[in-house]
């Protein structure tokens, strides 16, 4: 019995053992390559987003400034509105009262 083991072990060992020009091709597991590829195409999808984000805030930058120029273009329009205002109240004082000296010309006539 010690021999047919023995003889087993030999056998099983020449198996195992590669010819000399025998060479073993490893296959890519297919979860690996999806996966590498899901990772690949998650890197792009990332630097995409970091563009796009960077876009954003470059907008929001020149929205900023706009809006500043706008609120003071306001401001100014509302000063102008303002001193039209007292030129168009002095100009109707001077008018009712050039109207009541020709009124008051007119009784004496």
């Amino acid at each position: 019995m010690r021999d047919e083991t023995a003889s087993q072990i030999q056998t099983a060992a020449a198996e195992a053992t590669p010819a000399p020009d025998a060479r073993i091709l490893a296959f890519p597991d297919a979860g690996e390559r999806r996966l590498r590829l899901a990772l690949r195409r998650l890197e792009e999808a990332l630097e995409e987003q970091r563009v796009a984000v960077a876009e954003f805030r470059t907008q929001i930058a020149s929205l900023n400034t706009a809006m500043n120029g706008l609120g003071e273009s306001a401001e100014t329009l509302k000063a102008n509105l303002a001193s039209a205002a007292e030129d168009t109240a002095r100009a109707q004082a001077e008018a009712l009262r050039l109207q009541a000296t020709a009124e008051a010309m007119a009784r004496l006539a």
